[in-house]
Formats: C-alpha cells, sequence, structure tokens
C-alpha cells in the first residue's frame, strides 16, 4: 500500500483482487485494510479469466484509483490479461511478483523467487545429508524485491519518484 502511496499519492479507492478459493488472498485482504491508512478498499473476489474481465468492469464503475492484485498461483498464470487490463483501463497496479512487470504490469514487490529456489535447494541438500525433514526449520523470506516497469509507468501518464526508482531492485525500461 506504502509502494502506491509512493506513486499514486492521489489514489483513495484502491481495488484488491482476491481469489476466494485460496486462503493466502484473505490474509492479503487483512493486511491492506489495516495499511489502507484512510483509502477506501474495494475487494474484488474473482476465480476465472471471466470474473477478471467482469472485476474491472466493475473497478471503473467505481472509479477506483488503483490495483492491489494478492499473491496465489490463479493469479500468476493469468498475468498477462492483468497487466492488459490494468493498462486498458488506466489503473496503476501492484503485483506480488516480478513476472508481472516482465510482462507488462506496472510494478511488483514480493518474496525474491530465485532466493526462495535457493532455499530449497539447501533445504533439499540437507535431507539427503540424512535430516529429517520434520527437524529443519521453517524459514519465511528475508529477501524481498521491488521491480518497477517504466514504460509501463509511462504509458499511464505517471511519474515514478526518483526516491522509489533509487529503491527499485530493477527497472524495466
Amino acid at each position: 500500500m506504502q509502494l502506491l502511496r509512493e506513486l499514486e499519492r492521489s489514489a483513495k479507492r484502491v481495488a484488491v483482487l482476491v481469489n476466494p478459493t485460496d486462503p493466502e488472498g484473505y490474509q492479503t485482504v487483512r493486511d491492506v485494510e489495516v495499511a489502507a491508512g484512510g483509502q477506501q478498499i474495494l475487494i474484488h473476489e474473482v476465480s476465472t479469466g471471466r470474473d477478471i474481465d467482469a472485476a474491472f468492469a466493475n473497478m471503473a464503475s467505481e472509479k477506483a484509483d488503483a490495483l492491489l492484485v494478492s499473491p496465489g498461483t490463479f493469479f500468476n498464470t493469468r498475468r498477462v490479461q492483468l497487466a492488459v487490463l490494468a493498462a486498458r483501463h488506466a489503473l496503476p497496479a501492484i503485483y506480488p511478483v516480478r513476472a508481472y512487470p516482465e510482462a507488462g504490469g506496472l510494478m511488483s514487490y514480493g518474496s525474491d523467487i530465485l532466493d526462495a529456489f535457493r532455499q530449497v535447494g539447501l533445504y533439499t541438500g540437507r535431507i539427503l545429508k540424512g535430516a529429517q525433514p520434520a527437524d529443519l526449520p521453517v524459514t519465511q523470506s528475508t529477501k524481498f524485491e521491488l521491480v518497477i516497469n517504466l514504460n509501463t509507468a509511462r504509458a499511464l501518464g505517471l511519474t515514478v519518484p526518483p526516491t522509489l526508482l533509487a529503491t527499485a531492485d530493477e527497472v524495466i525500461e
């Protein structure tokens, strides 16, 4: 939410896409509601491609100023559709992983997937050396990355603040 506020200071109504079959999405909704800071949150539950189209039509009628897409496999497989619709509706959007800005989305902030894969490799190595999986500690991501697609920002008529560009791990031009 903070990143969206830095990029689009005038955003008062933020739409959130959630897959009702994914419990992680509702944790995102709770987190967003806590971080809203006076912004109105518009929740859209979607679980099919048609639902996504309908949600964007609703966002337009609700006059949403920005979009946050919750994490999940369903949305990851629909990243091109989401990026295209966000651009078509001129909605600045933030996504959970770098694949979205690589597909034309505006920006992402989330766990560094390559780092997560490295951790999986380390766990696998420990198991192959005889460690019991139940004895291994559960870890959470500690490395996060911010990716900004400047081409998309320009197409949306947005000026990305220099401070935001300076904190980005990658800027796509």
